[in-house]
């Protein structure tokens, strides 16, 4: 007698677990999911930037004004970031995987939360940066005497505006990556 109250108990208890798995693989899809979508918003902003490139005739063919993300050392830090960020996606999904198979899983998505917060501070710095920098290229600064010199390159500032979009949509990714995963852990 005391058996079958126990053995029901225990089927009680794993009756309630059940719908928190489904919850955690329903949320490691999600993850699985944005991480493909910071991917592609990473790895498209380190190309678009890093293939920026115009170039203006002046009065002779030999008298030319360029330019290219990598006069800028904050372009090329913000093309290194996203570089980074991007290979660390590629390699997360293999833990983002592990956790549809096994949802309950914890340690790996303590670590996940980990990398994802370093990840996000380290996206958060490259695009800022360069944001500043776009922002001088479009508004400049006359107290410094720095002018505005998207009148002369206009394709040059529109591609890499275009590549501070997908950044900062990375950055936004990020966070929604963070808050799933500690909504997994916490329904364990």
């Amino acid at each position: 007698m005391m058996k079958s109250g126990a053995l029901e108990l225990g089927e009680a208890s794993k009756g309630s677990t059940t719908p928190n798995t489904g919850v955690n693989r329903g949320v490691s899809i999600l993850d699985f999911i944005l991480r493909l979508i910071a991917i592609f918003a990473t790895i498209g902003s380190a190309i678009a930037m890093g293939t920026t490139d115009e170039t203006l005739p002046f009065f002779t063919r030999f008298n030319r004004f360029r330019a290219q993300y990598d006069d800028l050392p904050t372009f090329t830090f913000f093309v290194i970031v996203n570089s980074i960020v991007s290979a660390y996606l590629v390699l997360s999904l293999a833990l983002s995987i592990f956790h549809i198979m096994r949802s309950a899983a914890q340690g790996t998505r303590i670590v996940l939360i980990f990398f994802d917060s370093a990840m996000l501070a380290l996206l958060t710095a490259g695009a800022s940066a360069a944001a500043a920098i776009v922002y001088l290229a479009h508004k400049g600064n006359t107290r410094v005497n720095w002018f505005a010199i998207c009148q002369q390159f206009n394709s040059f500032c529109k591609r890499t505006s275009g590549s501070l979009i997908g950044s900062f949509g990375g950055i936004v990714v990020f966070i929604m990556l963070i808050l799933l995963s500690s909504v997994a852990l916490s329904r364990r």
